[in-house]
């Protein structure tokens, strides 16, 4: 079966864009790059320093009569450069100087700024690559010594959000929800809510190995692209085969594809979405009410439990809870059933009250 891409979330991307921020995040939690990031900052700054020499060297060429060589009196091309280099460099030897007014004024206000700012360079390169990334790796094995029953998520779009949101909700802490994504002002978006952030990309074993997927309570896959969710999902389960995965679906053909991939569960929000729109036009009230089951913010909360010990071998409109459905060697029976007991294995999707605090309900 070919695998369908999704449609992107562009209202959160458009968000995610309009947002500037500055490199040191309040909360900032965990950025880990990539290799190809590295030598792009290489090559970048490389490249400065190198452009910034030359326009040194073309200034002092120019002005070469305002130098004097203190050894044969004549100043060359290769005087120029080697002059250059131990004055941005600060050696100074003083076997050749600026002698006239002009050129004194060149080296004071042209070539001290620009030998300030290469040296920022040279020392904001050493911390970027080689302190910051032994600090990022002590910081690494701190939280991999820490984590334990924590949830992964995969993409931090729209439905991200709100599925990481709902697990706050639902009583998780912030600091055992891990978010992993590719796009940096994402994951720093998810810093500066509380969310332990890594950058990277979730489809391939290195980063998922990060997340100590093995140890997790669970993995849900929230990009917006079927293919995308589909590589992260057999990266996953080949990663930890008994670690549970819930996978976002977009188009309802890849459903199938998803599960056999190694997904425990599936949610289509396209089809859930399209259900309660149909339905809203006969009712006014049944979208409102799903939604209210559903999340942890309601009035009420459906959720799926076992059994308590008082309700086992009774009916399941017997007991005190209100049983909708009981699961049983993975077919469902509803509470109507007049030959149904619940046994002691069984799951029950039960009406509970709600999860959050009073004042938090919608």
């Amino acid at each position: 079966m070919a695998v369908t891409a999704g449609r992107s979330d562009k209202a959160a991307d458009a968000a995610g864009d309009a947002l500037s921020r500055r490199l040191q995040i309040p909360g900032r939690r965990l950025f880990v790059g990539g290799e190809r990031s590295v030598r792009k900052t290489l090559v970048v700054r490389t490249a400065a320093v190198l452009i910034m020499f030359a326009l040194v060297i073309a200034v002092f060429w120019f002005d070469r009569d305002g130098l004097r060589d203190n050894h044969d009196g004549a100043i060359s091309f290769a005087d120029v450069v080697y002059f250059t280099m131990v004055s941005v460099t600060t050696v100074g030897y003083g076997d050749i100087v600026p002698v006239t007014r002009q050129a004194r004024l060149v080296d004071a206000l042209f070539v001290t700024p620009i030998r300030l700012f290469i040296w920022l360079i040279f020392v904001g390169t050493a911390y970027q690559l080689v302190l910051q990334r032994l600090i990022e790796d002590f910081r690494m094995r701190r939280l991999q010594a820490r984590l334990q029953g924590h949830v992964v998520l995969c993409g931090f779009g729209h439905a991200g959000r709100c599925a990481a949101a709902e697990l706050v909700a639902r009583g998780f802490d912030k600091q055992h929800i891990l978010i992993v994504d590719l796009d940096q002002s994402r994951i720093e978006e998810a810093a500066e809510l509380g969310y332990i952030g890594i950058l990277g990309d979730a489809s391939r074993e290195h980063t998922l190995s990060e997340t100590m997927l093995q140890q997790a309570r669970a993995l849900l896959v929230c990009t917006d692209r079927d293919d995308t969710n589909v590589l992260i999902t057999l990266t996953a389960r080949n990663l930890a085969p008994n670690v549970r995965i819930v996978s976002r679906v977009e188009e309802a053909e890849n459903d199938k594809l998803l599960r056999q991939s190694g997904a425990s569960a599936t949610v289509l929000p396209s089809r859930v979405g399209g259900i309660l729109m149909a339905d809203s036009i006969e009712s006014s009230h049944l979208a409102t009410y799903v939604m209210d089951l559903i999340s942890a913010g309601g009035q009420v909360t459906l959720v799926e439990r076992a059994p308590h010990p008082d309700e086992i071998g009774r009916r399941p409109f017997e007991n005190r809870a209100l049983v909708l459905r009981v699961v049983r060697d993975r077919h469902s029976y509803g509470f109507w059933e007049d030959d149904l007991r619940i046994q002691a294995e069984d799951k029950l999707i039960v009406i509970g009250p709600s999860l959050a605090p009073p004042d938090q309900r919608q």
